[in-house]
């Protein structure tokens, strides 16, 4: 009760106080990551569109200068004078030292008339990819400099290249104009970006110079052969720059493939970084490459995240401090009811509790001195009840153990009516069969007596002319011997006393070991293990053959049951308390179901599949163990098997207490259990 009052009044009380901030606050919080995040990034993307912007001019400056350098050589009064003098070790020397100076990789002289068609005799400089053929003709130094295995790179367009051998100069070109006006040769000179590391420095420097990126991050600039990296400062491993790595597929398509600039993150050889790439295009306008621009990413999101963290934690402090104050503010106002819960869990508990004083003086406290009144009045009524229900209890129990006796002497009774019922139903069947066999046994042995010696008459007369019919004579002999058998077994099964044979004291478990000879025939006819667990200890008083004409009739009546293949028979012996011992044939055959076990121990009942037997032989095993005071049940299940346990007592005694016989085998079960068949066993006992 008092649960269901801090559920339905305090907590909804708080539900309603902090809902709306819990509500709110993961929605704001959400709203400031996102747009946090995405200010910051908005913010990257155009600082790093501004640095490749700067690169780019940069770039464009550095061909500019070069060319300049050209034109102010072409234009002095050195170089002049020596071009008209026409010498060449002086025109040499100073193209030499503008070579040095100049950090080109070629600087050379050319006629005018060597120019392609089409190239006009006007300075010009721009982006030039030569080939390895080109290169070996200006210098073979360049041509092996340019050589540059790919490295595989993550997320990189597929490719079957191996190697760059070709080559990005920078080209500039300055026409030198005679005094009359008139061009014969040109300056044509070249710097080499293949490795050229101190351009893409030089330009990383301007742009990422000391205290423009935070700790941690680091400004790398690029130089792209196609999308192979020709020149950068991009780290792969420790001191080793990433030469020969590839730019990422998306990267390669927007920018060489659609000619567009590319800013936004991206995967960078080993990490993703803030980077801006953009087309770089030779002096006829195809795109040859990318200039690349970036800086890592890592230092700005962990800032991001690191600020943003420190907002939610500021956040869920105030969160916090806000639901303690309205906590305790709930708690002042709902104290008397809590109260009152507490007092109602006690009582319910069997204490006796009051709610007391109260602080406050308002509705809840009147409720409170209220409550406590109504629980003084109930206890007083309570005592009064608890009076009377004393004496109603020892009433009902007088009269509980009354019904419990006469319940306890009807179970006692109806367990002697069940046994003797199938005493007297057993007797039965034996008065009528013996006075069935007398006549049957008199009218039949005198015709089969009479058979057997005209048998023998025919076959003294007849002597060799019988040969012909002789397998059916011995056959009608063999039926007639039959008929006599199923006769005796009758005979036994009604009258055991007067066939009664030798009592001795033996060994059941070696009665068992003598008993698997006798059925080694069977093992021969249908394949099936037998399996023996002997641990008897007591010796029993017994005919020993009529004990093994039971065991075999037991095992063989299993071994019909068994399927055709995995057929296993376990015969396992062991103590019955004090009694005597208790013998268990069990096989996982085909089974039978609780009507054929309330009948087989019926004369002539059979469950053979092959029509064989007589329906006799448990019928006269039933009647031998009887005869020495135990007894025979079975337990058995359809699909899984059958178990028989023979009752041995040590003296053999008729026990006439159907009572005491029920008891002492229910309670000798209870200690044998026999896994999957022991209910079954308890069910279909007979």
């Amino acid at each position: 009760m008092g649960r269901r009052i801090r559920s339905s009044v305090r907590h909804k009380l708080l539900a309603l106080a902090l809902l709306p901030v819990a509500l709110v606050l993961p929605i704001a919080l959400a709203g400031l990551t996102v747009w946090g995040a995405s200010f910051t990034y908005e913010q990257l993307y155009i600082k790093v569109n501004t640095d490749l912007a700067v690169a780019h001019d940069l770039f464009k400056r550095i061909q500019k200068d070069h060319l300049g350098q050209l034109a102010r050589l072409s234009e002095s009064y050195a170089f002049r004078s020596a071009i008209g003098n026409r010498d060449h070790a002086a025109v040499q020397a100073l193209i030499d030292q503008l070579k040095r100076e100049g950090s080109f990789s070629f600087l050379r002289v050319i006629p005018a008339s060597g120019l392609l068609p089409g190239e006009q005799l006007q300075p010009s400089v721009g982006i030039e990819i030569l080939g390895p053929d080109t290169l070996q003709e200006l210098d073979p130094a360049l041509a092996e400099s340019t050589r540059l295995p790919l490295v595989q790179t993550r997320r990189a367009t597929p490719t079957e290249r191996t190697m760059e051998d070709r080559g990005m100069v920078i080209r500039a070109r300055q026409p030198i104009v005679n005094a009359d006006g008139t061009v014969d040769s040109v300056l044509d000179g070249g710097v080499l970006l293949n490795n050229n590391f101190t351009f893409v420095d030089a330009i990383r420097d301007l742009i990422y110079g000391r205290g423009s990126l935070p700790a941690g991050s680091i400004g790398t600039v690029t130089v792209f052969l196609d999308d192979v990296r020709i020149s950068t400062n991009v780290p792969r491993l420790a001191g080793k720059r990433a030469l020969g790595t590839r730019v990422s597929e998306e990267v390669s398509r927007t920018v060489l493939g659609e000619g567009k600039n590319w800013i936004n993150r991206a995967f960078v050889v080993n990490d993703w970084y803030i980077s801006a790439y953009e087309p770089i295009v030779d002096l006829t306008g195809k795109r040859v490459g990318i200039l690349y621009a970036g800086y890592l990413e890592a230092p700005f999101r962990a800032a991001l995240w690191q600020a943003l963290g420190l907002v939610l934690l500021l956040v869920l402090v105030l969160l916090t401090l806000y639901a303690v104050l309205a906590i305790r503010g709930a708690k002042s106002i709902f104290r008397p009811v809590e109260k009152m819960s507490e007092v109602v869990r006690a009582t319910r508990l069997g204490r006796s509790l009051r709610v007391g004083a109260v602080e406050s003086s308002d509705e809840l406290a009147e409720l409170a001195h209220e409550f406590d009144a109504m629980l003084e009045r109930l206890e007083q009524q309570a005592a009064a009840m608890q009076s009377w229900a004393s004496q109603l209890e020892a009433k009902v129990a007088e009269r509980t153990a009354e019904l419990q006796q006469r319940n306890d002497e009807l179970q006692r009774t109806i367990r002697v009516l069940r046994e003797t019922r199938r005493k007297l139903v057993t007797a039965e069947k034996l008065a009528a069969l013996g006075e069935l066999t007398a006549g049957v046994a008199h009218e039949i042995n005198n015709p089969t007596q009479v058979m057997l010696g005209n048998l023998d008459i025919l076959i003294a007369q007849l002597g060799d002319r019988l040969d012909p019919v002789r397998p059916e004579i011995d056959l009608v002999i063999e039926q007639v011997y039959r008929i006599q058998a199923i006769i005796e077994k009758l005979l036994k099964y009604a009258r055991p006393d007067e066939y009664a044979g030798y009592l001795a004291e033996i060994d059941v478990n070696q009665v068992v070991r003598d008993t698997t000879a006798l059925i080694s025939h069977m093992q021969k006819q249908r394949a099936f293990t037998l399996q023996l667990k002997l641990e008897a200890t007591r010796r029993i008083t017994i005919n020993e053959q009529e004990l093994q004409q039971v065991l075999v009739n037991l095992v063989s009546n299993a071994a019909h049951a068994l399927p055709q293949t995995g057929g296993e028979i376990v015969v396992s012996t062991g103590d019955w308390a004090d009694r005597g011992v208790c013998i268990a044939v069990t096989d996982n055959g085909s089974g039978m179901d609780e009507d054929q076990c309330n009948q087989i121990f019926n004369p002539f009942y059979s469950t053979k599949r092959d029509g064989e037997g007589t329906g006799l032989g448990l019928s006269v095993s039933y009647g031998l163990i009887r005869r020495y005071g135990g007894d025979i049940t079975v337990a058995s299940q359809s699909g899984v098997g059958t178990r028989f346990k023979v009752w041995l007592r040590t003296e053999p005694t008729l026990v006439e207490d159907a009572e005491t016989v029920a008891e002492q085998l229910h309670a000798a079960e209870a200690q044998q259990p026999g896994g999957e068949l022991e209910s079954t066993e308890k069910a279909t006992h007979c």
